[in-house]
């Protein structure tokens, strides 16, 4: 049975939860034969006072009994039955050709994988390197200011997740517990156990670098096949049905289930699926910038004298103010103890994002500060579905020149950024960004109507978290890349509107954003295209 709702205070022992347990459900000690935790969060909202949220399973010995006693109290009933199902048994042979999954983010590790675990042998297409040649690419962007554009932040395997605070953790309707899924096969490929059950798990990049390598070895196990550096250039297209793919090395795969997961700075392959006439719309997205505080300060603001409390660990926060000017400004990837990465693609172009360790110990918290845009915000007169690539490349460009050229960062105080000076110095809080940053006026690198928003949000967020909008807090430019500029629309089987066969799938495609959506999306579509498989006239035929 499940019991939901039981509070204790912060310093709290085991034998405490097992006396409220028994209480909390009016029975002896001998007839609790045990409990598992299956979720923990913690209410902060009095840091004088915090306390421990639990949700328990419990096995007794009299359960009937107990269910029936307590019959009407919403916080106690049946554990219910999270367990994942596939949706079709294996084939008798392997489909030929097989299903071809295109990036191996988290959407596109979860569609091979549900693929490969259902018997479909999945071919696993990733433009990038394995993770850890990747990470050394990555580094070279890091510390010596020098990209590969197609190795880096964004690209290669494991996806943009990899280099990010590893937030599992998503506010997605799931009626069949596919992130439960999801959240198994991560503890399954090394991540700590701790994340099926605390309300805001993670796990960091070092983590994640082993985990994505121990599941593509289980893909490869089950059959299926993951190749690198395999950049697909084209897609070949016969009466609204695909028919293969084209990669760049000149290669030609014969291809009718193909699940597009690309994520969401693959401009190169929106450009290419719009020429061939694949239905692609502009969407809404958010820019902004990085905001760095001392750790310290967001610990002792949202955890008062319980700050630094190891079963805490790092205070997080997440703030929205709606602005005069009509739009709303909000944190977004909030990293506790974590770092501002450069994360462009593209050569000439500067783009910050957060990430944290699993440890959560760097000096600095950093989160996203953005500003909603829309298809209206775009260039062009509305017709350009592409519109908002040009939107972000614009001002990533201008971020570039701002810090000099060279893929430092344009950073300003806070103190100068709502006077509308340009900082000429750094002060108590240091950058975490590398290859370097530059000080500089970042209104130069934002629209005027985010600029406006942001210098309106600051003083709000204050009055929530107190030293928010301190002097030396440290902006830097730009965040860009917070989702998809384009979705690329499918129907309620989860094919293109105009493309049968084609799978788009996840962030890139528009329908997902973070880690656990992601993840979980590529699952139902892994779904979608078992079941299209095990119906040969559903896609042009197996």
């Amino acid at each position: 049975m499940r019991l939901t709702e039981l509070k204790l205070p912060l310093d709290h022992t085991d034998a405490d939860l097992r006396s409220a347990v028994l209480a909390r459900l009016g029975i002896a000690d001998g007839d609790l034969v045990g409990y598992s935790i299956f979720r923990r969060s913690h209410d902060a909202r009095k840091p004088s006072a915090i306390t421990f949220i639990y949700t328990l399973d419990i096995e007794l010995r009299n359960e009937e009994s107990v269910l029936a006693r307590l019959r009407g109290d919403r916080h106690v009933g049946p554990t219910p039955d999270t367990a994942y199902r596939f949706v079709t048994a294996p084939p008798a042979t392997p489909p030929t050709p097989r299903p071809v999954v295109i990036g191996t983010g988290p959407c596109g590790l979860f569609a091979g994988l549900i693929l490969a675990q259902m018997g479909f042998r999945p071919l696993i297409l990733e433009r990038g390197k394995a993770v850890r040649e990747r990470t050394q690419d990555t580094w070279g962007l890091w510390r010596k200011g020098q990209l590969n554009s197609e190795s880096n932040v964004q690209f290669g395997e494991g996806g943009a997740g990899t280099f990010s605070d590893g937030k599992l953790y998503s506010q997605i309707k799931d009626p069949r517990f596919r992130g439960r899924k999801v959240l198994t096969e991560f503890v399954k490929a090394g991540a700590p156990a701790e994340i099926l059950y605390v309300a805001k798990p993670h796990i960091g990049t070092f983590k994640l670098v082993g985990m994505v390598e121990n599941m593509r070895a289980e893909i490869e196990s089950l059959g299926g096949e993951v190749r690198f550096g395999s950049r697909v250039e084209d897609i070949d297209i016969d009466h609204g049905q695909v028919r293969g793919l084209r990669l760049a090395n000149g290669e030609f795969l014969v291809a009718t289930h193909v699940v597009l997961a690309v994520g969401h700075s693959a401009r190169d392959t929106f450009a290419m699926l719009h020429a061939r006439g694949v239905h692609v719309e502009a969407k809404p997205f958010s820019i902004g910038l990085r905001i760095e505080h001392p750790q310290s300060l967001i610990d002792r603001a949202r955890l008062g004298k319980n700050a630094g409390n190891p079963l805490l660990g790092a205070a997080d926060y997440k703030l929205v103010h709606h602005c005069a000017n009509g739009r709303s400004a909000y944190s977004f990837c909030m990293c506790p103890g974590g770092t501002v990465v450069a994360a462009t693609s593209e050569p000439g172009g500067v783009v910050t994002n957060g990430m944290s360790q699993y440890s959560r110990n760097e000096r600095n918290a950093n989160s996203a500060l953005v500003v909603g845009v829309t298809p209206a915000d775009f260039p062009g007169d509305g017709s350009d579905p592409l519109a908002g690539i040009a939107f972000q490349r614009h001002w990533e460009r201008l971020a570039f020149e701002a810090g000099g050229g060279d893929y430092k960062a344009p950073v300003q105080r806070v103190g100068d950024f709502l006077a509308g000076r340009a900082s000429t110095t750094l002060g108590s809080v240091l950058p975490s960004y590398t290859p370097g940053v530059r000080p500089t006026d970042l209104a130069r690198c934002l629209p005027d109507y985010v600029v406006a928003a942001l210098r309106e949000s600051l003083p709000a967020f204050a009055r929530e978290i107190a030293g928010f909008a301190m002097e030396d807090a440290l902006l830097t430019g730009v965040e860009t890349r917070t989702s998809s500029p384009i979705r690329i629309t499918r129907d309620e089987g989860f094919q293109s509107l105009n493309t049968r066969g084609l799978f788009p799938a996840g962030e890139g495609a528009g329908y997902a954003g973070g880690i656990l959506s992601a993840a979980v999306d590529g699952i139902r579509v892994a779904e979608a295209v078992a079941l299209t498989l095990m119906t040969p006239s559903a896609v042009g035929g197996r």
